[in-house]
């Protein structure tokens, strides 16, 4: 097991012919020595083993610097970054395998290049700007000149079905711009459940091997769960709120047949059969 920072690291059974130095570690795995203090600094790196006033670094530097890198080529931010590995507590290698493996339950699905004038095309719009607002909502990454990588090509598709439908891919992009804001609050609900309710009694007890199976599960089966319980709250939501809207557009449509045309001084008109005149004095000739 690895030792906590801001002390010296040490792994236990590891092979001594493990260890690298810096330069060593660099090379190995393709992260510029600059880069590696700088984690260091940042405290995503742990600091190495001091022999002979050289610093040498283990296989579970090794696997953390991977998981760096893995996480950047996502687009995530280094304080995320350290957020993620600081909730977990350490840095042993199986910590950093549980955080790949949750990483990989709640990726998404396999993403698709596309050109430019194909999604001018699919969106039926010459709007320019219609990508870029892509890249900042994060549903594209830009790959070269007017290719795009579609990150969520699910939500990319249901856009292209409601254009269809006649509604504007902006519109389109105005409700999945609100939907992030809403999701990104029931995601926090459910990582805070797992973590208060899961991770820490498990953190607490010293992590048992024997229990690392059931950690597992419990992701994998809140992943389910969390899908299920979003679509018949969302199914429930929109019942309401069509009953609501509607019942009440209804009832004012009733209200106003109800009432009747008005003449311009608000009197009603009537025409007396006796005389026809139709004056609406109600008076006849005798």
């Amino acid at each position: 097991m690895l030792g906590c920072y801001g002390r010296v690291m040490v792994e236990e059974g590891s092979d001594p012919e493990d260890w690298q130095t810096i330069d060593e570690l660099a090379r190995a795995s393709g992260v510029t020595v600059r880069n590696i203090r700088a984690y260091q600094s940042r405290g995503l790196l742990p600091p190495p083993q001091v022999r002979a006033r050289t610093g040498y670094y283990g296989p579970g530097h090794a696997a953390r610097l991977e998981l760096i890198k893995d996480l950047q080529d996502e687009g995530v931010k280094l304080d995320t970054v350290k957020k993620l590995l600081d909730t977990t507590g350490g840095s042993t290698e199986q910590v950093v395998q549980f955080i790949r493996t949750v990483r990989g339950l709640f990726a998404p699905e396999d993403r698709q290049m596309v050109q430019l004038a194909e999604l001018a095309e699919r969106y039926r719009t010459t709007d320019t700007g219609l990508a870029k607002r892509g890249v900042k909502m994060g549903l594209l990454r830009e790959v070269g000149e007017d290719t795009y990588e579609e990150i969520s090509p699910r939500l990319m598709n249901a856009a292209a079905e409601l254009t269809g439908l006649g509604i504007p891919i902006n519109r389109s992009l105005d409700v999945v711009e609100q939907l992030r804001k809403h999701a990104d609050a029931v995601a926090k609900l459910y990582v805070d459940l797992f973590l208060g309710e899961i991770w820490q009694p498990f953190d607490d007890s010293g992590r048992p091997d024997d229990q690392w199976p059931r950690v597992y599960e419990t992701i994998e089966r809140m992943r389910r769960i969390s899908g299920e319980v979003m679509i018949a709250v969302l199914e429930l939501a929109v019942a309401e709120r069509v009953d609501v809207t509607f019942g009440r557009d209804i009832v004012r449509n009733v209200r106003t047949s109800s009432a009747g045309p008005t003449s311009d001084t608000g009197t009603s008109t009537s025409t007396d059969t006796d005389t026809g005149t139709g004056t609406g004095t109600g008076t006849a000739s005798g």
